[in-house]
Formats: C-alpha cells, structure tokens, sequence
C-alpha cells in the first residue's frame, strides 16, 4: 500500500506491506450549524453552571477579562466583540473594562501586536489593553501541591473576573482553556515553576484532567482568585470557532474538552510497534520546537520499547536557543532531573522528548543534517521507507506500523487496561 505524508511544503511518499499496516489516525470533522460569532453569542445566552453574564456584572465594577497573547491560536478580535455586547446590557462603562493579555512566562507585546490581537475598533477604544507581568503578583495562598498561587495585581484585585481561551491538548496539562487562563497565565515566576516542574509526573498527559498534577493547579487556583465566567473556544483545521462554551470555570470548560475529544481524540484498541508520525506540514514542522507537539501525542500510540518514525523537515533547525542548548549539551536523565527542580521554559520541550525517548527509540527523516540528529539521540533516515526498513529490521518483519499524519492535532486514545 502506498501512502504520502506532509513534509514541510512538500510530501514524502512510502510503501507498507499489508501485513504490517494497523491503520491511520486521522481527526474528525464535525459539521456545526453555527460557527464563528455567532457561535459564541449563543453560547453566552447559554452559559453552563452560571448566569448570564449581564446578569452577573453591575455598573461601576471593575471588570478584567483576561485573553491569550500571540503565541496562542485564540481568535480574541472574534470573541471579545460578543462578550462586550453582553457587558453593554449589564451597563458596564468601557472605562470600567480592562483586558489582560496573559503573557505567563512569555515576552512583551508590541502595541501592533496588541491592536492586532484585540482588533482595530476595541484597540482605538476607551478599553484599557495591558501585558501581564510576573514581576508584578501579589500571593494569595498555596495549592494543595504546594504551588504558590501568585497573580497579577491588576487581575487579583478586580471586581469581576471573565477569562477567554481557545480549548486544544495540551501535553502535560491536559487540556488548555479554563482558568489556565490565570495559571499561568497571569502567575508569577515562582508560581509557574512549580506549577511546570510537576509535569515529569506519570499523571501529566494530554487529554487527563482529573488525576493530572498540572490540571489540579490549574482549577484549584480558581478558588482563591474568584473566576467569574468563562467564554472558550475550540477551533477546527483551519482554526474557524466551531464550538464556545460559557459560564462557569470548570462545568463550562469540561464541556469543551468533551467537544475536543469528539473532533480529536482517537480511541485506539492497541498500540503499534511502529508510529510513522508527520506533525502535519509547515509550519507545523517548521523547525523541532514546533515538531515536538505531533511527536508528543504520537507516544501514546507505539508501545514500550517501539520505535516513532519522525517525518519533520525543521528546516530551521531548533527554533529556540533553551531548547537548542539543552537538547545539545545535555542526556536525556539529565534534562528530566533538572527540569524537576529548575523549570525553565525551553528546557520543558526538551524534557518531553527526554521523557519519550525512555520509552521508544525515534528515528528521524528531516533536512537537518545526520551529525545534528545524532547528537540530539535521534536516528537519522534520508528517507521514510529506508527507516520503515530498519525499524522493522530491528523490531521484527510482522511488527505492526500505525501512521499519524496530523500528529500535530490528533490525540490517540488507548486504556492499557482493557
């Protein structure tokens, strides 16, 4: 059987012997009557497990919403036009308004940046538009984990509360959206370290809410920074909103997630020897930093011990100079354990493919150079079917090969213990 794969702009093409083809992973298009705008006005006249957000705010409040900054998909020009329509019917004066845009641990907007985020009418507003900043946090107490719960000022005193997120996996907190908003979105420092390191833990994964040590954070601060509504989106192939949820900050969000897993998450019945992984084309595999993703989700679906062919031409290399020294400079215990008691933001993307290599050898088809493949422990292959053949050279001729050709978007699914 022939099969091709996206592989920067271009394609790569293979052949696998019907014996050991297991299937393909693909994400599932869901037809919705309501996208876009209209989309997220009928979810704040449906808010879950609150009231209507007019209903909530009074005239004269403060009031922050809090949004995602620009290295998130998050269509904030599309969803904050709504959400200020709601605020109008409640009478909230504009000047009352401040939206915040959630840096975490990233750096600054530029004030195009901003206006392009937040669009030209809301920018040119009486609205107030500002960066969070981590060096400006007051605590309010400590988690059950131990995580500091510090957040910015400007949040933590508000009267009112209203966070905004787009709702994807995410590889050890679960999921985004929900009051991720605020850890870490506007934590401190200290905060999202602890928060962070907690991700080397076995219960950190994509797709896992409950028992997730990052997740358990995350919600846990919405009780002592009180959030009062959610409006979060998730978005479609070409990142058009084809679902939002609102209200409260956990029911609303669970609903989302459960969305996310009809378009994205894929149960599979068992695991293959050998994954032939594509994170989905540029710029998805624009560089190995972005890469990382699709390769991420592809653990779940090779078994202990297989082998994931990397199909990724990170034409640009590491994309990030963290990422680039350790992945260079450091073994894959070393990253794990450091990563634990220093979190450094780079590092943790490191840490993760650390954490896959314990697990499975990665064999990799890239325009990167052989020598600079090797020195980051992965196998270099000028081709897929030249690794199909030394992966089944080295696992066996009847091994079972599974392909993820949206690695990037698409979560597989499997419960070891059925």
């Amino acid at each position: 059987m022939k099969y091709e794969l996206k592989f920067g702009k271009d394609k790569v093409k293979f052949e696998i012997d019907d014996k050991n083809y297991m299937g393909e992973i693909l994400p599932r298009e869901i037809e919705s009557d309501i996208t876009g705008e209209a989309e997220v006005e009928r979810a704040l006249k449906n808010p879950i497990g609150t009231s209507r957000l007019k209903d909530i705010v009074k005239p004269g409040e403060k009031i922050v919403i809090v949004t995602s900054d620009i290295t998130r998909p998050m269509p904030s020009k599309k969803v904050l036009p709504p959400v200020l329509r709601e605020l109008s019917l409640a009478n909230v004066s504009k000047k009352d308004i401040t939206i915040v845009l959630a840096l975490g641990s990233h750096r600054s907007h530029t004030e195009e940046e901003k206006r392009n985020l937040i669009g030209d009418e809301i920018y040119d507003s009486e609205i107030e538009i500002i960066d969070s900043d981590m060096n400006k946090c007051i605590n309010l107490g400590e988690c059950t984990n131990g995580t500091p719960v510090d957040i910015f000022k400007p949040v933590a005193k508000a009267d009112r509360i209203i966070c905004m997120g787009n709702i994807e996996y995410h590889y050890f907190a679960g999921y985004s959206g929900g009051s991720k908003a605020i850890m870490p979105g506007v934590s401190s420092h200290d905060a999202i370290q602890a928060n962070h390191s907690n991700m080397i833990k076995d219960e950190a994964y994509a797709g896992n809410l409950e028992t997730n040590p990052v997740r358990q954070d995350i919600d846990e601060t919405g009780e002592f920074v009180k959030i009062d509504f959610i409006i979060n989106v998730v978005l479609n192939k070409k990142k058009e909103i084809v679902k939002a949820v609102a209200g409260h900050y956990i029911k609303a969000h669970r609903e989302g997630c459960r969305h996310l897993d009809e378009m994205y998450g894929v149960e599979i019945e068992k695991q293959g020897d050998i994954v032939i992984v594509s994170p989905g084309g540029f710029p998805k595999d624009l560089n190995i930093y972005q890469s990382q993703k699709g390769l991420d989700n592809s653990k779940h679906a090779v078994r202990e011990g297989g082998i994931i062919i990397l199909a990724a031409s990170a034409k640009e290399g590491f994309g990030e100079k963290t990422f680039e020294d350790w992945m260079l400079h450091k073994k894959p215990r070393e990253m794990i354990k450091e990563i634990k008691e220093n979190f450094k933001l780079g590092g943790h993307k490191a840490a993760a493919i650390a954490m896959i290599l314990q697990k499975a050898d990665i064999y990799m088809v890239t325009d990167l150079e052989d020598e600079l493949v090797r020195k980051i422990n992965f196998k270099p292959f000028n081709t897929v079917q030249g690794a199909i053949e030394a992966a089944l050279k080295e696992l066996g001729e009847d091994s079972q090969i599974m392909i993820m050709p949206a690695a990037g978007s698409t979560l597989p699914r499997f419960n070891s213990s059925c």
